[in-house]
Order: structure tokens, then C-alpha cells, then sequence
């Protein structure tokens, strides 16, 4: 059994690499991004996380081949590859013949993203198109056809403590994708090593001892990580945030409890 705990530095700069690469621009500024990718133009690296691996291959549409965004309440393809927010994180990689595509659903100020993971050979601007057709607002998301159950069933890796940590960003930011508005749960949490002093707090557990950031992996292949974060807005609450891993897998059983709410 191995425990390793890592600096909340270190995982704000993963999670802020994360949402850089799954940013949701205008039109003009997706293609322009895209292309620089093409052309070998490498996107920001992380300062730290450990050791960081080396580049990830990756593979999704072209930007010639996209819908057109719109802000009139129906679902497009996005630009966005999901799996670029993999390029130089450690530990992690879309399954060989297996690809991350996503869609989007913007009306006025509010929207919100999905990601899928599909077989390579699913994943074409047509194939991804032909469900459009039978979406419908909000509630009616497109589902393509050969979709996993859960996009993180197509991600693999070393089974090393980085890998489980950044999975657990990953997940929950690619959940988060495309997300605005009053369509954001993630977007309002912020990570934390230790209880924020200028706010007085009424808990419903007893206090943690240990905030960092930790993952143990057990000698079968199991793993669990936990972390913490204090979730702003009307109400400021304390969570805790525990993935347990089945071995081989990546797809985790999330708990997020609220664990404190300050006083106003």
C-alpha cells in the first residue's frame, strides 16, 4: 500500500492547464487554435506534478469539418478536442481506436457541453451530425451512436498516484465542459489545503485533520483520492471530494459531501 500526497500548488496548475485546453472560444479563435495545434505549436506545460510525462497523441475533427456555434437553444459540434487537455499531463491516455469528441448547447447567457467517448471509427463529423437531428433542447442532448456509458471508460494508464489525481481533475472538469451561467456546479469550487480562517464555520462532521491533496493505492490495483475545496456563492461550504478506483479501471465512484457552510 502507497500513500502520496501532493502540494495544492501543484494540483491548481494541472487544473488550470486542464481548463485552458477545454476552453470554449468564439468560432474564429477555436479554428485558429486548432490549427496552431496542427502545426506543432505546443500549448502551456505545468510546472509540476511530479514528474511530468511526455506528449500524449491525440486525434478528433478537423476544424474544417464543424458545425457552426450558435446562440439559438440547439445542439452543435464542437471544435473542442477533449483530449488535448491530455497532451502533457502524466500518467493518462485515450485508449487506442478510441476517440473524445464533444458537443455544445448555448441559449442567451446560459449553456452547457458534453463529452463522449466513441470508437475511432464512430467519431466522424458526419456520424457526430446524424444525432442532431434528433436532439432537442436542454433536456433532449444528443447521444452519438457507439457511445461508452462514461467517457473516462475509454481513458487508461500507469495506475500510478499522479495518474488517479489527475483523472479525478479531469473528470470533473471535463463533467464541467461548456458549462455557463447557472449551468456551472465545478466552476464555483476552489481547492484548498487547509480551513479558510477569515470565515467562522458551522460543521456538520468533525473537522479534518490533513486537506492535502493525497491518493493511496492499494497492493490489488484499487485506488481512492481525496481532496478538498470550499464552493463560493450565496452559500460558502467546505467539501470533501473521495474517488475510490476499481483496479484496471478509470472510472471512478465519486463522493462530494459538503462538509462546513460559514457563517454570514
Amino acid at each position: 500500500m502507497s500513500m502520496q500526497k501532493f502540494s495544492l500548488e501543484a494540483i491548481q496548475k494541472v487544473r488550470k492547464y486542464i481548463q485552458e485546453a477545454l476552453a470554449v472560444k468564439d468560432t474564429e479563435e477555436q479554428s485558429q487554435a486548432w490549427a496552431g495545434l496542427e502545426d506543432d505549436a505546443e500549448p502551456p506545460e505545468p510546472e509540476s506534478l511530479d514528474d511530468l510525462s511526455g506528449v500524449f497523441t491525440f486525434g478528433g475533427l478537423s476544424p474544417e469539418d464543424v458545425s457552426t456555434p450558435n446562440l439559438e437553444g440547439y445542439w452543435f459540434v464542437s471544435t473542442v478536442n477533449p483530449a488535448a487537455a491530455l497532451l502533457k499531463l502524466p500518467g493518462l491516455q485515450v485508449k487506442p481506436n478510441y476517440r473524445l469528441v464533444s458537443y455544445l448547447y448555448r441559449a442567451s447567457q446560459n449553456g452547457i457541453g458534453l463529452v463522449f467517448s466513441l470508437p475511432e471509427t464512430l467519431s466522424t463529423t458526419a456520424q457526430l451530425e446524424k444525432v442532431l437531428a434528433k436532439s432537442g433542447g436542454i433536456a433532449q442532448p444528443p447521444c452519438p451512436e457507439g457511445a461508452l456509458p462514461n467517457f473516462m471508460e475509454a481513458i487508461e494508464g500507469d495506475r500510478s498516484p499522479v495518474s488517479f489525481m489527475v483523472a479525478s481533475i479531469l473528470r470533473r472538469e471535463l463533467q464541467e465542459f461548456g458549462a455557463v451561467g447557472k449551468r456551472c456546479n465545478w466552476n464555483h469550487h476552489r481547492l484548498i489545503d487547509a480551513i479558510p480562517t477569515k470565515l467562522s464555520w458551522v460543521w456538520r462532521v468533525d473537522p479534518p485533520k490533513d486537506l492535502l491533496p493525497k491518493v493511496k493505492v492499494l497492493p490489488d490495483g484499487q485506488a481512492a483520492v481525496e481532496f478538498f475545496s470550499c464552493r463560493i456563492g450565496e452559500s460558502i461550504m467546505l467539501y470533501r471530494h473521495l474517488d475510490q478506483y476499481p483496479a484496471g479501471q478509470y472510472k471512478a465512484a465519486s463522493l462530494d459531501k459538503a462538509l462546513a457552510v460559514a457563517q454570514r
